[in-house]
């Protein structure tokens, strides 16, 4: 939807988005399309309701959000007055849609925190979808993530280290809060609750004491055959939802953040991972229902707006005083704009990673020498065993750029361990190629400087252990094997080093801003090799990596300050928090005294001793500067003092670590180009339970490239208080004309282009093509989105005559491409929207005009488009 945000005219609630018997697929491959698609699945047979279809299993189907015009219960008022106007509007759609032969099927009907449905539609009756009364906009039901990029089996149980960067331990162990009468919901993978270190048992008088499987163990997104079957255990077979609820509140061999608290399971992926946004939001609602104070989401959808659903039914959430912490995503090596939703929600504590200080692993030895390395274990293969010996063998060397990406002959690593160099292709290819020539283990060792953790998921699975190791460690093994043979050893040895890049943000933590140029992420906690509960089956205990790691411990610090601070609104908490965060140094220049970039840290490390100790709050706790075109950004910021004296403090500015514009796929940073900072006052003073307002104004600086990020932190020093009562403010803002950046530029593939099936591949057209339209033979629009599209249509027009034909699409808020080569797929069948009816086109030579409007953009304005025409289409229908 487009709301009040545009620059120009400010556009209406009621711009909707327009299909028209379309799929889209959605790729974050190099160069082509990929086969991960959104908004389309195949409808398992069953009971349907009055008025509904009933899909047979090979008929293809699209999945969509429809979102209603009223407001949700969460944000309306009249109680059971409001809930039967909502029905109103289902039942209006249902009449609708018998009336005019749409054929949907409704998966989950949503009206607290977001009023629509998800919906399967054939494709041949989408086009309808969006001028049915009532509706106000549709998305399409994208799958969702795991926040996580990595694991490694470890026998250390010391959770301490993160707890001392949070300040948690302070507060467990000199104020004795420990999240006690605190609900925590964690919608994620399940939890083991047989674990004993997180009770034990389930229902009343447990530790997890609510929750509910809305998938359950064999549900894969996308698979007819694997459809959810939901029941009221919400065991973990996968492990994720397990080390998040330990780092959040285990208590026994590892400690959590918070490890009295009581918890929610709401189960949304199967055994095999895979989920969609409709069932996350579902188990929203569920957890908002059994009374959660807090939820946590480690899941994320990349590059997303704040307008997508999930995001704003989390931001729904907090309205109503739940406070909602997600992470923010692991495409940090894919540049800025990627946070994902529901992290990127307006009222959302949106998480970024910071690396632990410390790292504990298993280890293997060689001989002779007799050196003991370190690894991770690499997702999606099974755990390395803690004994055993194999002979170590090559497949290239420490310069080959594409070690293993080629088939190995046959037999020729039998019985052996694998030692493959990082770089060319996916892990998968190079582990899939291992084992099919004997291998019986893979070391994969880094290309650059550091560890490194490998994922091989993806078919065929890989069903040998594969584990990951510093570049040093492999190039030290390269150097055995020039000397001789060498014999690998498993072990059950832990050994624990000093992370050198403690405290930094982590290389794999997701870039802001939003696409909105929302300042996101907000905060950043410990995430980086963090050592929790897996499930008993499992091995009790791993150490894994990613956001998804920090957003726990966020949620758990957010239960402590709860149960210390129980006035505090769910809205409130992100402000403290913010306000007594700790930024993190810049990793360009450790010994530079800057702060790393605001929008990749938010506010900076969580502190919650010093939450929970503040007395002053200052709100808003960050600032969103948008773009600095129009001139200087003026804000204005209030202090609430809740002690029983005044308190001055002095203003000063600490600016970040700036995105120095150029290609922001592999953003630059510098320390020039910051920001100037006026306050309207050098200090100010907050009486006694009393309030006090200062104004700033921020001015973008002329050396900073247009197109860079600038930010920092607003710092407020109290005269003659302890040191732990200073408080910041970040902020952040784009340099120049946002309208500037382009869209539509050229991917490394050339789209856009036309293209056309051909078996399973696509091809490009650039003579044009005839399409017969049965089955998959369509014209497929190939798109590449160097940043994030207000909207985007695909216009039909007759290539003679320029006659126009309707529209054939609308989207609107559509995210960036997942990387610089990325494409994604729009495939026409033969359908427009043309003077507010669906229209079937004749035979015949068309154009198809793609426009898009960039970010924050004026529809009326024509330099805010961009536009592309096709080649000739021919429709020529059997």
């Amino acid at each position: 939807m487009i709301g009040a945000r545009g620059k120009g005219r400010v556009r209406c609630g009621g711009c909707r988005l327009v299909l028209a018997s379309l799929w889209f697929a959605i790729s974050g491959c190099s160069g082509e399309t990929g086969d991960k698609e959104a908004g389309r699945d195949t409808v398992p047979p069953d009971d349907s309701e009055p008025g509904e279809a009933t899909f047979a299993p090979e008929e293809a189907t699209e999945l969509w959000f429809v979102e209603f015009e009223r407001a949700p219960a969460a944000r309306g008022s009249g109680g059971a007055r409001v809930k039967g106007l909502v029905e109103e509007e289902r039942e209006l759609f249902r009449r609708a849609a018998a009336a005019r032969g749409l054929r949907y099927k409704q998966r989950f009907s949503f009206d607290e925190l977001w009023n629509g449905l998800s919906v399967w539609v054939a494709q041949e009756s989408s086009a309808a979808l969006v001028d049915m009364p009532g509706v106000k906009a549709v998305y399409p039901v994208m799958p969702v993530e795991l926040d996580t990029t990595r694991a490694a089996p470890t026998v250390d149980p010391d959770l301490a280290v993160a707890g001392e960067m949070s300040g948690a331990d302070v507060v467990r162990r000199e104020l004795g809060v420990t999240g006690e009468d605190i609900r925590v919901g964690v919608i994620d993978s399940g939890i083991d609750y047989h674990h004993p270190d997180l009770g034990g048992c389930f229902g009343p008088g447990c530790r997890v004491a609510f929750g509910y499987d809305f998938v359950g163990d064999d549900f894969v997104a996308g698979d007819a055959t694997k459809p959810p079957v939901p029941d009221g255990e919400p065991d973990d077979c996968l492990g994720h939802g397990t080390h998040v609820a330990g780092i959040i509140g285990a208590n026994g061999v590892v400690h959590g953040v918070a490890p009295d608290v009581t918890f929610g399971a709401y189960r949304v992926f199967g055994c095999r991972g895979g989920s969609r946004a409709d069932i996350i939001l579902k188990a929203m609602e569920r957890a908002a229902s059994d009374g959660m104070h807090v939820i946590n989401i480690s899941i994320g959808t990349p590059f997303q707006w704040p307008d997508y659903p999930t995001a704003t039914a989390a931001s729904a959430l907090v309205g109503r005083g739940v406070v909602v912490v997600a992470s923010i995503g692991n495409s940090g090596e894919k540049g800025l704009w990627a946070a994902g939703a529901p992290g990127v929600g307006e009222a959302v504590i949106g998480t970024a990673s910071v690396d632990s200080t410390r790292v504990t692993t298993l280890s293997f030895t060689v001989a002779p020498g007799n050196a003991v390395i370190g690894y991770t274990r690499g997702a999606g293969s099974p755990p390395a065993p803690l004994s055993g010996s194999a002979a170590l063998a090559r497949t290239g060397t420490t310069t080959s750029a594409r070690d293993a990406c080629a088939e190995l002959p046959a037999g020729s690593l039998a019985r052996q361990i694998a030692l493959v160099r990082r770089g060319g292709c996916s892990f998968h290819q190079k582990a899939a190629h291992a084992q099919a020539a004997g291998a019986v283990g893979v070391l994969f060792y880094n290309d650059r400087s550091g560890a490194m953790s490998p994922s091989v998921e993806g078919d065929p699975p890989i069903t040998l252990p594969v584990v990951g190791i510093a570049q040093a460690d492999g190039e030290l093994l390269n150097a055995r094997l020039d000397a001789g043979p060498v014999t690998h050893s498993w072990t059950h040895r832990a050994v624990a080093a000093r992370n050198s890049t403690a405290g930094l943000v982590s290389r794999f933590s997701s870039h802001g801003l939003s696409a909105a140029l929302s300042f996101k992420p907000d905060l950043a906690a410990p995430g980086g090799t963090i050592y929790s509960t897996v499930p008993i089956e499992q091995g009790s205990y791993d150490t894994l990596s990613g956001t998804s790691m920090a957003a726990p411990h966020v949620a758990g610090a957010v239960a402590l300050l709860l149960a210390a601070r129980p006035e505090l609104s769910a809205a409130r908490v992100r402000d403290v928090l913010q306000n007594t965060a700790v930024p993190a140094p810049w990793s360009g220049d450790l010994g530079a005294g800057v702060p790393e970039s605001a929008h990749r840290q938010g506010a900076g490390v969580i502190r919650v001793d010093r939450a929970i100790r503040a007395t002053t709050v200052i709100s808003p706790g960050k600032l969103s500067l948008g773009e600095s075109e129009a001139g200087p950004a003026a804000r204005t910021l209030t202090l609430e003092n809740s002690s029983g004296h005044d308190v001055t403090y002095d203003l000063s500015h600490a600016p970040a670590a700036c995105a120095t514009g150029g290609d922001h796929w592999a953003p630059a940073s510098a320390t020039t180009g910051a920001a100037r900072v006026d306050f309207s006052a050098a200090s100010v003073t907050v009486p006694a339970a009393g309030s006090a307002t200062v104004s700033v104004t921020v001015t973008a600086s002329d050396a900073l490239a247009e197109g860079g990020l600038f930010g920092g932190y607003l710092v407020f020093t109290p005269r003659g208080g302890a040191a732990d009562g200073l408080l910041r403010v970040p902020y952040a803002g784009f340099k120049g004309d946002y309208q500037s950046l382009p869209l539509l530029k050229p991917s490394g593939s050339g789209a856009p282009w036309l293209g056309k099936l051909s078996g399973t591949r696509l091809t490009q057209q650039p003579r044009g093509a005839a399409y017969t339209l049965a089955s998959d033979d369509m014209p497929y629009v190939v798109v590449h989105l160097d940043h994030g599209a207000e909207l985007l249509a695909l216009d039909i027009v007759d290539a003679t005559t320029a006659k126009p034909w309707g529209r054939a699409l609308m989207l609107s808020h559509v995210g960036q491409s997942a990387s610089a080569t990325a494409v994604t797929r729009y495939g026409w069948k033969g359908t427009t929207k043309l003077d507010g009816r669906v229209t079937v086109v004749p035979d015949g030579d068309y154009l198809i005009k793609l426009r898009a409007l960039r970010a924050l953009g004026d529809p009326d304005n024509e330099a805010h488009w961009e536009t592309w025409t096709s080649p000739v289409v021919t429709l020529d229908r059997p």
